[in-house]
């Protein structure tokens, strides 16, 4: 009893010396969810005021700069409409995404800080924090998934975390098998699926209980997809995985090439096909695989070239690769519809308005590139720029 005592003391003596007044969340008691163990672990939350609906103010554009600053461009005024940081960090670094639900944007910081913000103001409804670290990278590579209420993340202290939507508060966590989560958890079929280490989990979104981990033998390193059917993940090497979603079996497997690998989050889904990009020493390649039977339905292959992204918009696939080649190409048949090559080096995902352009975040500037002329125009521009920028991340405020 005086073992607990001690150790309820030390962890709100460390929470009060945050400068906060957080209220310590309390994860969900089940049979096969973990409870908060240790500091690390720990999920505090605030609340300032009641989250709400909030109108999307359409005129935004929404940037997370690679320093870690968080701000909107009015692209009607051209002027910065409200800007965010960190409580603390001790880098700068962007190194995650934002999720925009019902006018409300939700947004990690790697100092393990999770904020809802509205979208026309910059006002905060509540933030939450993992952990207490101001050391370390907490949260790295993530976008808040959220479903029913519920915001789902991984984080860097080796735990999956569901919180309430409403105010930040543990609903539940989970200790997964490796420190190292940096790809973001799929929700589907109220189930959470997340890649940890060598295994592929399944929980229970509700209750945060485990019903299926499965061990690959290697380490997964891609992000878990869906066709509304199956899950598919690829591991760090060149195998891609169909299992079914209620239990750990392995349908059928695909192997890219063997000098191949790295597929990450350069994955997705659409009318029951597979699309992604795997990173080679000499060759990164695109495939389309049926979802159904794996079976390999194209490939297009960028020589001397590193791909960095993808993404599927209007039935093409757009990405860019880490020599600043822009690329689309048709996702019937993987034609290349289109190639230029940059003079700056995108960073960010792109983001399409309703006009035939696209906006990408460079080292510099964010961008506008125009489909039909390649012009690279740039729409706010940085005034200072720094070395090896790991990432930032930009959303149009919209329906």
């Amino acid at each position: 009893m005086r073992k607990n005592l001690i150790a309820l003391l030390f962890v709100f003596t460390v929470l009060n010396m945050s400068g906060q007044t957080p209220t310590l969340s309390q994860p969900v008691e089940t049979s096969a969810t973990n409870t908060v163990s240790a500091i690390s672990d720990v999920v505090t939350n605030k609340t300032i005021s009641p989250v709400k609906k909030v109108p999307l103010d359409e005129a935004l554009i929404l940037i997370y700069d690679y320093d870690g600053t968080l701000f909107t461009f009015d692209l009607e005024s051209e002027t910065i409409a409200w800007t965010v940081k960190a409580t603390d960090s001790h880098t700068e670094m962007c190194a995650n995404k934002v999720t925009l639900n019902d006018g409300v944007l939700y947004v990690p910081f790697i100092n393990g800080e999770i904020f809802a913000i509205d979208n026309q103001t910059g006002a905060v409804f509540w933030k939450s924090r993992i952990g207490n670290s101001t050391d370390q990278i907490v949260l790295k590579d993530q976008i808040p998934i959220i479903q029913d209420g519920k915001l789902f993340i991984t984080a860097q202290n080796q735990n999956i975390y569901a919180l309430n939507l409403k105010d930040g508060s543990l609903l539940w966590n989970y200790k997964l098998d490796s420190p190292n989560n940096d790809i973001p958890v799929l929700f589907f079929d109220n189930k959470v699926f997340t890649q940890s280490g060598n295994y592929l989990y399944s929980f229970d979104a509700n209750t945060g209980k485990l019903i299926y981990q499965k061990d690959f033998g290697e380490t997964m390193h891609g992000k878990p997809v869906t066709d509304g059917e199956n899950v598919f993940i690829a591991n760090e090497k060149n195998v891609l995985f169909a299992l079914s979603s209620t239990k750990p079996d392995i349908l059928w497997q695909f192997k890219f090439d063997e000098n191949q690998h790295n597929v990450k989050e350069r994955i997705f889904c659409k009318d029951k096909k597979i699309y992604l990009a795997a990173q080679g020493p000499e060759v990164s390649s695109v495939y389309a695989v049926d979802s159904k039977t794996g079976t390999q339905l194209w490939k297009t292959d960028f020589k001397n070239e590193t791909i960095e992204y993808i993404i599927e918009e209007s039935d093409n696939i757009w990405g860019y690769t880490r020599k600043a080649k822009f690329f689309q190409l048709d996702i019937t048949n993987g034609e290349i519809a289109a190639e230029a090559k940059l003079t700056t080096q995108p960073i960010s995902n792109f983001e399409f308005p309703v006009d035939e352009s696209l906006f990408y975040y460079s080292d510099a500037a964010l961008i506008q590139l125009d489909l039909k002329t390649k012009d690279e125009n740039e729409v706010y521009l940085r005034t200072s720029i720094k070395d090896n920028a790991y990432s930032a991340y930009v959303k149009i405020i919209r329906q």
